[in-house]
């Protein structure tokens, strides 16, 4: 027996000790929905390949030295056939080729700041997905909360409504209190435990919401803690990660076009080549030899393509800039908004907290009455009704509260 009791009470500890560990946070979600993302490991493979393309820029423009052989033969017969005087009756070459683009380092820093510019690019989209998954994972986590603050307060409530029952019946045997009476407060208790099934079976569906969107497999729901969140300090537009796409959007334009002007100018290559050329003509072994030489192009017209494609990238400029200045008036009306409603939400806070006290002296007045059977059930079931309408009001906007917060430091984290 007392082997028995002593693994109950292990078993009973173990359990209590894992449930503990069961509750989880907030940032316990975030942290798996950021790890979990596919497209944010796209952008830092794309930047990784980025890189690769910038090492391409450099070889590109190292000496390339090419083996190449040629053997053509030419046959002919009694004068039928290819000319002789064309053909020389074949060619046959064996060379190694080497040819060196020539290029300024402001040419090659150009190129250089275009990927650099790209990958900086795939960096503030990856922090922009990155602030997306964050706000929509925190909203569901914060709707899935409100439902077990729901769950919660609402079997306390239901705790104490069966207490009462069960000394309103007592009331009822010794005559005190009619049978319609308990059987009203009965349909309020079990109304009460519909709701309590109904929240449950949300707070399941929600929870189950929150581990989809966070790519977590696990399907038991467990307790959540209370987001701790706070208005984050507010920059202005320019300092926010948003408008930072705007500058290198404005960057990548400038570096388009100096790109343009470098296609418009001179570009020289060396060429040298080693081996063997004949034609098997006359002292084919004295063929081996060398040749080499530079090459200089220089553009002299081509029909204005220049200038219409730097005026698309004035087109192009003109597009960011009214993007950029609708983002900055968004921006301010959306903070400006977001803080008004902020503010009515406590508002609303502050009066029902107000008003529930006086709902909770009057339920206390009524339990006490319920005793000595001096209580009118009508009133009771009333006050009940209004306490558990003015608590969930309580309960909804500071869940809303949350879903603001979450709003507003979306636009203002940097």
């Amino acid at each position: 027996m007392q082997h028995k009791f002593f693994y109950t009470l292990l078993s009973v500890f173990i359990i209590s000790i894992s449930g503990l560990s069961q509750k989880k946070d907030i940032e316990y979600y975030i942290t798996a929905g950021i790890n979990n993302s596919p497209l944010l490991k796209d952008y830092n493979n794309q930047k990784l390949s980025n890189l690769i393309d910038s090492m391409k820029i450099l070889s590109g423009y190292k000496p390339q030295i090419v083996g190449v052989s040629a053997n053509v033969f030419a046959p002919s017969y009694k004068d039928w056939g290819y000319d002789g005087a064309v053909t020389n009756g074949g060619s046959y070459s064996q060379l190694i080729t080497f040819n060196q683009r020539l290029v300024g380092k402001e040419n090659l820093a150009t190129q250089h700041e275009a990927i650099r510019l790209l990958n900086e690019s795939l960096t503030i989209s990856g922090k922009i997905t990155e602030q997306d998954l964050r706000k929509t994972i925190t909203a569901q986590y914060i709707t899935t909360y409100g439902d077990w603050l729901q769950i919660k307060f609402n079997k306390e409530i239901n705790t104490l409504l069966r207490k009462e029952a069960l000394i309103l019946k007592n009331q009822v045997e010794k005559g005190i209190y009619r049978q319609t009476d308990y059987l009203s407060f009965l349909v309020t208790t079990q109304q009460q435990e519909l709701f309590i099934t109904q929240i449950t079976n949300q707070y399941k569906n929600d929870f189950a919401a929150l581990n989809y969107l966070c790519a977590l497999k696990d399907t038991n729901t467990v307790e959540l803690e209370e987001p701790l969140l706070h208005i984050a300090v507010a920059p202005d537009a320019e300092g926010t990660i948003f408008y930072k796409q705007f500058t290198i959007d404005s960057l990548k334009i400038k570096n388009n076009a100096a790109q343009l002007d470098f296609l418009y100018k001179p570009k020289v290559g060396l060429y040298a080549d080693a081996g063997y050329l004949t034609s098997f003509a006359y002292q084919a072994y004295k063929n081996f030899g060398t040749s080499f030489g530079i090459s200089v192009t220089v553009p002299i017209y081509d029909g204005n393509q220049r200038q219409l494609l730097h005026r698309k990238l004035n087109i192009a400029e003109q597009t960011r800039e009214g993007y950029r200045d609708y983002f900055k008036n968004q921006f301010n009306q959306q903070i400006q908004q977001l803080s008004q409603q902020l503010h009515a939400a406590q508002e609303i806070i502050t009066q029902a907290s107000e008003q529930i006290k006086y709902t909770e002296t009057l339920i206390e007045a009524n339990k006490k009455l319920l005793e000595t059977g001096e209580a009118r059930m009508p009133d009771y079931i009333l006050a009940i009704g209004n306490y558990l309408t003015t608590k969930n009001i309580i309960t909804q906007n500071n869940i809303t509260k949350l879903q603001i917060i979450n709003q507003i430091n979306y636009w203002n984290r940097n």
